[in-house]
């Protein structure tokens, strides 16, 4: 039986400023990665998006950022351990109070933007991460990409990794995501998504920027909410592994 999780990143308004359809995206999806305000998301916008994933019973997963409201997370920031650390630890606190109060928790982490990319990579940021996880709850999963140093940091601390793909992102030979400046970043389409999508789940792969086939041995399934297009970009891609026989669930 091949089976994955669907995750989209939610809650990404801020005050009088809107991003994406939240309640239309937490009706396809099976785990929901809220924003924790230091790129998006504000007070109102976690506990709203915790009532209505709980509602859907979506999992909640966090969506930790460098502080970085103004670039919306995706502009790299050199950081001591021990700070970022203390940075990631206090965006749990605040998306688990609003989890809490709904009558769930909070089950998984997930960095976004530029930290993402930067734990992928870098052994002292991921380490970091890791360390504000065991610190807070070492119950919670962290999502990131195959291979990457933030899942090896996970396993080695005893923390359950999910490698996680993404069905409207371009990916580079190495498996690497290519840079949203590059005009290939992110696919539009939701036909070809969802063909993506369906080999990404069903054979492990994906074909990367320079033509070469890429390895992408995953749990989960990224669409982002932000996207133009999102919500139908998301029913594709559900539709097309559902007729593919492949079963949705959340991998929490």
């Amino acid at each position: 039986m091949v089976a994955v999780d669907l995750n989209a990143d939610l809650g990404e308004g801020y005050g009088v400023w809107s991003a994406g359809d939240d309640d239309a995206m937490l009706d396809i999806v099976t785990s929901a990665n809220v924003a924790c305000g230091f790129h998006a998301g504000d007070p109102s916008t976690l506990r709203r998006v915790c009532a209505a994933a709980v509602q859907r019973s979506v999992r909640i997963g966090a969506q930790v950022s460098f502080p970085d409201l103004a670039g919306f997370g995706r502009r790299h920031m050199e950081i001591p351990s021990n700070e970022l650390t203390d940075i990631v630890l206090y965006q749990l606190g605040a998306l688990d109070a609003f989890a809490q109060v709904a009558a769930a928790e909070v089950s998984y982490v997930k960095p976004h933007g530029a930290l993402y990319h930067a734990a992928a990579i870098d052994p002292r940021v991921a380490n970091a991460i890791v360390s504000a996880v065991i610190e807070y709850d070492p119950s919670m999963a962290v999502l990131g990409l195959p291979h990457s140093h933030l899942l090896d940091a996970a396993q080695e601390h005893g923390l359950e990794p999910i490698a996680e793909g993404f069905a409207d992102r371009a990916y580079h030979r190495d498996g690497q995501l290519v840079a949203r400046s590059h005009a290939e970043a992110v696919l539009h389409d939701p036909i070809e998504v969802a063909t993506r999508a369906v080999q990404m789940v069903c054979e492990g792969t994906v074909q990367s920027v320079e033509g070469a086939m890429v390895n992408v041995p995953i749990r989960s399934l990224c669409i982002h909410g932000d996207t133009p297009g999102a919500v139908a970009i998301a029913s594709a891609v559900k539709t097309a592994l559902t007729t593919a026989d492949v079963v949705i669930f959340p991998f929490t």
